[in-house]
């Protein structure tokens, strides 16, 4: 029976009113690449940052190659090998990429404090060739794309000696080709004798990568699969508790209602030909298409982010000028984007702040009338089921799942008639997905019709009552309910036709 690499025994953490780990036993192998799943809250990440010295367990061991080791801070992890490399990059955006490989630990010139340029630049240069860093090495870190900045934070662990490399959510911000990339690296980096820990929501990516699977639940292990069963259906049963089918709500009955929105011959930046569709009351559209299609630059067009160069938009019966968000906000609008961090709430500004934002002007004049405003966030945190201590916890301690909520609940608090929402379950674990259809669909059968572009398949076939699918820049077709299947999608998305 061959030992572990590395024996994580009984770890428990503790934060103020929350147990976060429960006796939780981990071992990785010299070989392999270990995938954990588990939802948000489930541990994964306290785990990881406990084994790479952010946070001290209270309880537990911690064994690398059957010798009980201490890890109190970051540096004794890097000293024993073990790198951690977080969702959010940690790179200096200003300096380049040998700098960055090296940074902390340059090279120096004898007794010197100068760093030696030279044996700065030959070493990086091996490290970046290891993991496929093909941009010139004196390039400044800001201006690599998200996965050649992957790529320079896996060079800058193996820099460090790296026997264990821990990858949280490493493809959240990833093109399909840079995930691939990555992976390639990662097989390379398993052949050289590198163990890898890889956390992810996106389970397809376990499947394809891992050679085993622990699963955590509310901070406890509650199961492990080996490479022959890593499926979904099974990673989900551990994780939630429940089948993968029932993940989805029921369709509402076929939908002979209303025009509500019409969109005739509309060109716009991004796209390479005029689109026409029309949606229906309580109908949700879904957008599909391969990352570059021109699904965003379509509902930023129908939004007023960007401005159509010709072509008409009809809402409820009435053309309308949409040439800025306020005009599609009048016409009966509402927008969660793609990025919610950056552009879907404001993480600094508490629940009934970033809830008010969009209708401040209801609230405003002559003085903020707060009673008001806080009745509406009220509302809708109780709608929506929003979890939060209080209506004034900052949105940036809430979960990706609550954050969602809270961006969604912003745009519901001024009724609209029509709800565009870009990505809306990105980041967020399958639990929380749940929730996020069954909102959704309930929504849709209180009348609000949506408009949905998403990149997951699952989602669109589970949750979509019709599909626009987008190819280059154009609309390839829209299949009706019926339609809807893998192939059909797929053969639009890359130039094709439906399948009869």
């Amino acid at each position: 029976m061959r030992s572990p690499l590395l024996s994580m025994k009984g770890i428990t953490k503790r934060f103020p009113g929350v147990l976060a780990l429960d006796n939780v036993d981990l071992e990785l192998y010299e070989d392999e690449i270990l995938g954990i799943v588990g939802e948000n809250g489930a541990g994964k990440s306290t785990l990881m940052r406990i084994l790479g010295g952010d946070y001290k367990a209270d309880h537990g061991q911690i064994f690398i190659e059957g010798r009980e080791v201490e890890i109190g801070d970051v540096q004794d992890s890097i000293a024993l090998g073990i790198s951690l490399i977080h969702q959010e990059l940690c790179l200096a955006g200003n300096l380049d990429i040998a700098s960055n490989i090296f940074l902390g630990h340059e090279p120096r010139l004898g007794t010197l404090w100068m760093v030696d340029k030279r044996t700065l630049y030959h070493s990086a240069g091996e490290l970046a060739k290891q993991v496929g860093i093909q941009a010139n090495l004196r390039t400044i870190v800001d201006d690599l794309s998200p996965g050649e900045q992957q790529l320079v934070e896996i060079a800058k662990a193996l820099s460090h000696k790296v026997r264990i490399l821990i990858l949280d959510e490493p493809t959240s911000s990833l093109s399909p080709a840079e995930a691939e990339k990555l992976f390639d690296v990662m097989k390379n980096l398993k052949k050289n004798g590198v163990a890898m820990i890889y956390i992810s929501h996106r389970l397809s990516e376990i499947e394809e990568i891992c050679d085993r699977v622990i699963v955590l639940k509310d901070g406890q292990r509650v199961g492990q699969l080996e490479k022959e069963n890593i499926r979904r259906a099974e990673m989900v049963k551990l994780m939630v508790g429940r089948d993968i089918s029932r993940f989805f709500p029921e369709h509402g009955a076929g939908k002979e209602s209303e025009v509500v929105l019409s969109v005739k011959n509309l060109s716009y930046p991004g796209g390479k030909s005029a689109v026409n569709f029309d949606l229906r009351r309580g109908e949700i559209l879904g957008i599909s298409g391969l990352v570059g299609s021109g699904r965003t630059e379509l509902l930023k067009a129908l939004f007023g982010i960007e401005q159509p160069f010709s072509g008409e938009i009809w809402v409820a019966g009435h053309k309308v000028i949409i040439r800025s968000p306020s005009d599609a906000v009048n016409a009966g609008m509402g927008l969660v984007p793609e990025d919610r961090k950056e552009l879907g709430v404001i993480l600094e500004m508490n629940v009934v702040e970033n809830i008010s934002l969009p209708g401040i002007g209801r609230y405003k004049p002559p003085f903020l009338d707060s009673k008001r405003e806080l009745q509406v966030a009220s509302e809708q945190v109780h709608a929506l089921d929003i979890k939060t201590p209080s209506l004034q916890q900052e949105v940036q301690f809430l979960s990706g799942g609550t954050q969602q909520k809270v961006g969604l609940a912003k745009w519901l608090s001024l009724e609209p008639k029509i709800l565009i929402l870009d990505e809306p379950t990105r980041g967020i674990d399958v639990g929380s997905k749940s929730e996020i259809y069954k909102l959704v669909r309930s929504l849709a059968d209180n009348g609000i019709s949506v408009i949905m572009a998403s990149s997951e398949m699952e989602e669109i076939i589970g949750l979509s009552d019709r599909v626009l699918v987008m190819h280059e820049g154009k609309c390839a077709g829209i299949l009706e309910r019926d339609q809807l299947n893998e192939e059909n999608i797929m053969n639009l998305a890359t130039g094709g036709g439906v399948s009869s």
